[in-house]
Formats: C-alpha cells, structure tokens, sequence
C-alpha cells in the first residue's frame, strides 16, 4: 500500500479531472488521528455529477494502487457521498449541502491544502528523500574506493615488477655463464706441484736429473735461494710461504 499522501494526492487529482468545485485537503492534528489523517472535500453541482466524481475516485485508486474503501455512503441520494479509506476520508458534496454541515468550520484546526499545495509538498519531500539517500550512498561509497585505491597500489608494485624481472633475469643468465675451459698447452696439460721451500725444490729437481727425467732439456738447473732459474712457471706468496711450479709434461 503506497503512503496516504499519494493516495489523498491521486483522489483530489480525480475530482480536478470531473470539475469538482473548491477541492479543500485538510490534514487533521495528531489529536485527531484516531479519527483520520486526512478529509478531501469537493463540491458538485448535481448528484450525477457527485455520483461520477466519487465512482471515479473509488475505480482510480482501486485500479491503481490496489486501494478499496472501507465504507462507502450516501450514493443513492447524491447530495452527501463519504468513501471511508481509513486514513483518509472523501466528502464529495451537493453545493448547498456542504454549505449547511461546513466540515471547514467543524476542523478549525486541521490545515487547509489545494491539491496543488499538496503536490508541491510531496515533490520537496521526494527530492529531500533522494537527496538523503544520494548522500548516504556516497559516504558508503567512500571508503570503499579507498580501500579499492589502497589495493590497487600493491598490485601496480607487482606489475612493474613482474615488467623489471626479464631483464633481471637476462642479467642473472649471463652472470651465470661460466668461462670456457683453457685448451691444453703442447700435447698435454700443464701440471702443478707444490713446495714449501727452495730446498725442497731443489732435492725434487735432483732426482728428476739423476733418473733421467730432464733428458732433451740440459738448459734445466736446480732452483738457487736467489730466485727460479728453470723453464717451468713459479710463483711466490710471501705470505702464505708458498711456491708453486709448473712445468710441461
């Protein structure tokens, strides 16, 4: 069931429609909402005029919100019709009928409203409405972008980096090579021995000479205490007290 407003509002519109005579909307105090909410009276100038204005009323609101009268009274006489819809009530009227009750006087207290005034009423109440609820969606409507522009760095981060990586790894692949393997110098490989002194050195060169191992090479002398006099490489660390020699096989 729509609100009573666009119920009261689509009935005045009715009896603007069949040319009721000085429609009134009188919105009753709390004090009397036990009764009713709201009275919409109108006039007619004859009874089958009355008579239309309240059919048309009972047929639209029925037809279009689904709204039934709770009583109806009056309609065979035509100079008083009353439909009861509970919250509201309509008092269609035989011009000089409603002058003798003067449900106006009766209701000092209620306030007057035109069909027009009233729809004026419900368009600002609407747009407040929307209003509210525009505001109450923007501000849900916040921090969710936040949080979504809070998760959207992460994921940039991650991107560009999954944009650096191949290089990375292009650099990674090409540190990791390892250096090509010297080729063997003469018919064999180079061999190595170490000494820990020219003495040792010297007694190693001693019995190579004498079992026959430095035949085709007489340019070969043992090692002196003042340096490395023979063709094979040597080298000196002072610090770890180390000699190394090489020679060819």
């Amino acid at each position: 069931m729509p609100p009573t407003r666009i119920l009261v509002q689509a009935a005045g519109q009715v009896c603007e429609d069949k040319n009721g005579q000085d429609t009134r909307i009188l919105e009753l105090e709390p004090i009397d909402a036990g009764l009713s909410d709201f009275f919409l009276v109108t006039s007619a100038t004859n009874d089958r005029q009355a008579v239309a204005i309240a059919d048309e009323i009972e047929h639209r609101l029925k037809k279009e919100f689904g709204a039934y009268p709770n009583s109806v009274e009056g309609r065979r006489h035509g100079e008083w019709i009353l439909l009861d819809y509970v919250d509201f009530v309509v008092h269609v009227f035989l011009a000089p009928c409603r002058a003798f009750y003067d449900i106006e006087r009766l209701r000092k207290s209620a306030r007057p409203l035109t069909p027009a005034e009233l729809d004026a009423e419900l368009k600002v109440a609407l747009a407040e409405k929307n209003l509210a609820a525009r505001r109450k969606a923007s501000s849900k409507a916040r921090p969710a972008a936040a949080n979504a522009a809070l998760e959207a760095k992460p994921k940039k981060i991650a991107k560009k980096a999954l944009k650096k990586a191949p290089a990375g790894k292009a650099v990674r692949k090409k540190s990791s090579q390892k250096p090509a393997a010297k080729k063997p110098i003469g018919r064999k490989a180079c061999g190595r021995r170490r000494f820990r002194s020219f003495q040792e050195c010297n007694e190693v060169q001693a019995s190579r000479a004498s079992s026959g191992e430095n035949k085709g090479h007489p340019e070969r002398r043992p090692l002196l205490s003042s340096g490395i006099e023979f063709r094979d490489l040597v080298s000196f660390q002072p610090d770890a007290l180390e000699f190394q020699a090489q020679r060819e096989l």
